[in-house]
């Protein structure tokens, strides 16, 4: 570098002549006067001498360093437009190395794809093969209901040859006798019919959401004695201290919040085991092992009766509490009461009631105790029972009234909203009403129907 910087730069010579003052020195070939000083009298101190401006243009050492440099400049371009090059393939490679990550990623989940889709597939295979399984029994029975139904009509084909002969030969046959054949055909299909009304309860499918409103807990209904054309809805919001009871004329005034009219109750009312049957509104009074029975038509209490030996006021509640003791249903079969006593231990009792006068006609004790059950209800006299209010509950129990005996079941149903307060049955809706946290929700309910032959009985 010291070098190079003597040939970059000009040298400066600098001739002192502090020494001999009179000597004059020109000079030399090649190079000139730069600057000059003098003292105060006059007198030449020193002189500074350059090389000629087109001296080093000329030298060869100057043609070398300017080839030197023509060369730098062309190497440090190459340099530069070596390194653009570089970047960019370097960001290409960058690139297509994401892109292969993400290749790998998405085969890695395509594989993971394939294996849940197979074992969802799989799985929905064995939960439909577990459905069919029960069918295989009635499907035994149902060659034997086919020759029943076959020699109906049969029967049904003879009267009408009967009937045709009687509009062409009056007489010929005696009437009354026909008419009672036609009275013994029409009991015989009648009783057929009637065999199909009830069944044993195979799946809970839902729910489908039709309200939100009030409280977390309470109840809401329809009549499952209306006719098809009455479709009234009843509100009773809160499990306590609360006597007002909100109707809506049909289940679209009821999503509206169009109340239609507004019951006042002589007493409060206690938990949300509340049914309508035929008009009228059945609960429990508050504070009470009373059941009481209000017509909506006259505004009055039809009747009342104390249920015997019955715990009350959160003695034998459900498991979620709210004063849920005493707990009013209906289903096929007509009226029902479930509740518990010290007499069975705290367990479960079914009564069948009257629904005229409240009087108890029977009664059965089970082993499932009510404080452990989350919500119940009642299928053609059978008790289901739910293991839990909360989020995975099933149906876990049943009893049999008509056998006396129980078993365990393994029904599941989504409890979407995490807390269950009143689950009912309607028998002509076909479906569990329930409260579901603040939600009014219905469930749709799958029954196993077995046709009973004579010969069965």
């Amino acid at each position: 570098m010291r070098a190079l910087f003597s040939v970059l730069y000009p040298v400066i010579a600098i001739t002192v002549f502090g020494l001999y003052p009179s000597m004059t020195i020109g000079p030399k070939e090649g190079w000139q006067v730069y600057s000059s000083a003098q003292d105060a009298d006059g007198r030449c101190i020193c002189t500074v001498v350059a090389p000629e401006q087109n001296l080093c243009s000329r030298d060869a050492k100057g043609r070398q360093l300017r080839q030197l440099l023509e060369k730098v400049q062309n190497m440090s371009q190459s340099i530069e437009v070596l390194n653009l090059r570089t970047q960019r393939d370097f960001q290409y490679v960058m690139k297509m190395e994401n892109q292969m990550k993400g290749l790998r990623t998405k085969f890695k989940q395509i594989e993971d794809d394939r294996k849940t889709i197979m074992a969802r597939n799989f799985q929905e295979l064995k939960e439909k093969m577990d459905e069919l399984q029960p069918l295989i029994p009635v499907l035994e029975q149902y060659k034997t209901d086919a020759q029943l139904i076959s020699s109906f009509k049969e029967e049904i084909r003879n009267l009408s040859m009967v009937l045709a002969a009687i509009q062409e030969e009056m007489g010929a046959y005696d009437y009354d006798e026909l008419y009672q054949r036609v009275l013994r055909l029409d009991s015989r299909l009648r009783n057929c019919m009637g065999k199909l009304t009830c069944g044993k309860l195979m799946k809970i499918t839902g729910p489908v959401t039709i309200k939100t409103s009030g409280t977390r807990f309470g109840a809401w209904m329809t009549d499952p004695q209306a006719s098809q054309r009455n479709n009234r809805v009843w509100y009773m919001d809160s499990y306590t201290n609360s006597k007002i009871v909100r109707e809506y004329k049909t289940m679209e005034d009821f999503v509206a919040n169009a109340v239609s009219r507004t019951y006042n109750l002589p007493f409060k009312w206690e938990g949300t085991g509340h049914v309508v049957y035929n008009g009228s509104l059945y609960y429990n009074k508050y504070q009470s092992n009373i059941i009481v029975k209000y017509s909506f038509e006259t505004g009055r209490v039809l009747a009342q009766r104390a249920l015997e030996y019955s715990g009350f006021h959160n003695t034998y509640s459900y498991s979620w509490g709210g004063f849920s003791d005493i707990d009013v249903m209906t289903d096929e079969l007509g009226m029902w009461l479930v509740y518990a006593t010290n007499q069975n231990a705290g367990n479960i009792v079914i009564a069948q009631m009257d629904p005229d006068t409240l009087e108890v006609q029977k009664t059965w004790n089970t082993e499932y105790s009510k404080r452990n059950a989350g919500e119940s209800f009642m299928i053609c006299g059978t008790l289901y029972i739910t293991n839990s209010h909360l989020t995975g509950a099933k149906v876990y129990y049943s009893y049999s009234t008509k056998t006396s005996s129980y078993e365990y079941t393994d029904i599941p149903f989504h409890n979407q909203y995490f807390h269950i307060s009143m689950l009912d049955y309607n028998a002509r809706e076909r479906a569990l009403y329930a409260w579901n946290n603040g939600h009014q929700v219905l469930f749709n309910v799958t029954l196993f129907h077995v046709i009973k032959t004579e010969d069965d009985s």
